[in-house]
């Protein structure tokens, strides 16, 4: 009789726990401010595996949201009640209003309660081909989290109240083996007793000196050093290599970022070289490549900018968090190499308001990385991870890349971009850039609550369209970028002749009448956009010639440079491959969910039947 191995496992099992532990999950992070919710997880195959540790002996809720809220959530709820471990998938509509969901796609494989905290584990498919859940992608994921003191009733879970929140991530970043000896020497760029100001947001810059080395070493390795307490309160991290001619007497205070009296000095940082983002494990070069420093042309200043999040205006936090950079003097192979690519950072990258969606695109054109890596390396640069970004109108990023008219796999891609959530990408498998390839930086904005135009500039209420590729060996190009012509861009909107020559700046409209001696950024404020005007510009921006920067090291420009039209092959839009939904196999239930227990679970009248497995 079936019924008795079954109780036989019950009695061998505590009373609140079932299933089998020992799963390893290389990623994890706190998801509360109190560090009573915790977040393992780990892909397996074309599945995600997840762990919850939670301080309650109630639900534990978690799930996916577009934006962070629970509006059109999908959303998995667990526990063990009176020794029984649940797990019930459900969705919320666009009014928040939870539903079970008719098609149960997480897969519980392991539970357990004690005195304080509840455990679960459990698993899904990356797509699930159902339209209540979220595919899960190479793109940022808002994870939304609850937890409740009291299980489930019958009319559902209870309302969570403040214990929830959010937190952006990318679930699907490879995992990399820790290969990094823990004795290797470091130095730090940590900010020292920075004064957060009782307001939401606050970016903090500081600039430091890179230890003066005799001889040749690499960084092989960044971690961040966050100060206890303040692991929700310092939200990213960006390091940016500075010009190199300057004296010591910038390091003397930081500022606040994109502030009017920020120094000039920071102005002259423009590459990111490391990127953290909360929720980020630090970020650890390929075995074979590593950072050059020592030598003349590598970094000697860097700007350190730190993102503080504090959405409770508390007073009087006083923050000293950075990064601790890790070297080595056994020089690996290659040196690692950053260019950016996208848009040049210009006025002349124009948003108009009022837009839903809008795009932008910066070429890396194929006459740039034909001269640069053809007089440098003619076997090509290898990519081994992506940084995109964008300010706060971002919505998506994709890098794309051409070979001969071709177009191949994205390099990398972020369809639901977060500005609050920035770090390097690993990429799955190192990709090639050969001489005469061309690479496109695609950027998708929403404009909808701005009522005037948006520019191209630092400030995050301005725009950016960035790819920051990591790669090696190092070859002397830094930046590939465009902007497309600002007069035609201008003609759109009736202007017909500026001023010459131009001797102020913005420059200032001749014709015709209703925009004489308006600066340019004036005039195109002045014109009555719609949505229907906006999708036109839109259309004729991705069509213009557009001026193109092919920097070397030192400032210098390559010897292309000026105007030149984009090849017609590829004008056009990115086309993702339709996903072909085929629901797969369930796989194997684990622990007491095996095949034969389960079956007999069934027969005896679901003794083990747990709510929505």
């Amino acid at each position: 009789m079936c019924g008795w191995p079954l109780l036989v496992l019950w009695a061998l099992l505590p009373a609140t726990a079932a299933g089998n532990p020992g799963r390893s999950y290389p990623h994890r992070v706190v998801l509360d401010p109190e560090g009573k919710y915790w977040l393992h997880w780990g892909r397996q195959g074309e599945r995600l595996a997840f762990r919850l540790e939670v301080r309650t002996n109630g639900y534990v809720g978690f799930g996916f949201s577009p934006t962070g809220s629970m509006a059109a959530a999908d959303i998995v709820v667990g526990g063990v009640a009176h020794g029984r471990p649940y797990l019930q998938d459900y969705f919320t509509n666009a009014d928040r209003e939870l539903e079970k969901d008719a098609q149960q796609d997480y897969h519980l494989d392991y539970a357990m309660e004690n005195s304080t905290h509840t455990v679960i584990e459990f698993s899904r498919e990356l797509h699930t081909c159902d339209v209540n859940d979220k595919s899960l992608t190479d793109s940022t994921v808002r994870v939304i989290w609850a937890y409740h003191h009291d299980d489930p009733g019958e009319s559902g879970p209870k309302y969570h109240d403040l214990n929830r929140g959010t937190r952006s991530l990318r679930l699907l970043n490879p995992e990399k083996a820790n290969v990094v000896s823990t004795v290797l020497p470091y130095f730090d760029l940590v900010n020292q007793n920075v004064p957060i100001p009782n307001k939401g947001t606050t970016y903090w810059c500081q600039m430091f000196k890179i230890p003066t080395f005799q001889e040749k070493h690499h960084v092989i390795k960044v971690e961040p050093i966050i100060e206890r307490g303040h692991e929700n309160l310092v939200h990213h991290i960006l390091v940016y290599q500075c010009n190199s001619n300057f004296n010591d007497s910038v390091l003397d205070f930081g500022h606040e970022c994109y502030h009017p009296n920020m120094p000039d000095a920071f102005l002259t940082c423009e590459t990111v070289i490391f990127a953290w983002g909360i929720g980020g494990e630090g970020f650890t070069y390929p075995p074979h490549v590593g950072l050059s420093l020592g030598m003349p042309l590598d970094p000697r200043y860097v700007l350190l900018e730190v993102h503080y999040d504090n959405p409770a205006r508390r007073k009087g936090l006083i923050d000293s968090s950075g990064l601790r950079v890790f070297y080595t003097t056994d020089i690996r192979r290659y040196d690692a190499g950053v260019i950016e690519a996208g848009l040049w950072v210009s006025l002349f990258h124009t948003i108009p308001p009022g837009m839903p969606e809008f795009r932008s695109e910066g070429h890396c054109t194929l006459e740039c990385l034909e001269e640069a890596l053809g007089a440098e390396k003619p076997s090509g640069i290898h990519v081994f991870a992506v940084l995109l970004h964008a300010h706060l109108a971002g919505k998506g990023i994709r890098l794309r890349h051409f070979r001969k008219g071709e177009e191949m796999k994205l390099l990398a891609y972020d369809d639901d971009y977060d500005f609050n959530f920035q770090e390097f990408q690993y990429l799955g498998e190192e990709q090639t850039i050969l001489p005469g390839d061309n690479l496109i930086t695609e950027c998708r904005y929403n404009t909808k609550d701005r009522a005037v135009m948006t520019w191209g500039g630092l400030s995050t209420r301005n725009e950016m369209c960035l790819s920051y590729l990591l790669y090696y060996p190092r070859v002397n190009l830094t930046r590939c970028s465009s902007i497309p012509d600002i007069m035609e861009q201008l003609q759109f909107i009736g202007v017909k002749e500026i001023y010459r020559p131009v001797t102020t700046w913005p420059f200032i409209i001749k014709s015709p009448k209703q925009y004489r001696n308006l600066s340019f950024m004036d005039a195109m404020n002045k014109f009555k956009w719609t949505k229907k005007e906006g999708l036109s510009f839109n259309k004729l921006v991705l069509s213009l010639p557009v001026n193109v920067r092919c920097s070397k090291t030192d400032n210098a420009e390559w010897s292309i440079q000026g105007m030149t039209a984009l090849p017609p092959d590829i004008k056009r839009p990115y086309e993702a491959e339709p996903l072909v939904c085929e629901k797969a196999a369930s796989p194997p239930l684990h622990g007491i969910f095996s095949l034969r227990l389960l079956t007999c679970a069934l027969l005896l009248g679901s003794m083990l039947s747990t709510q929505g497995l």
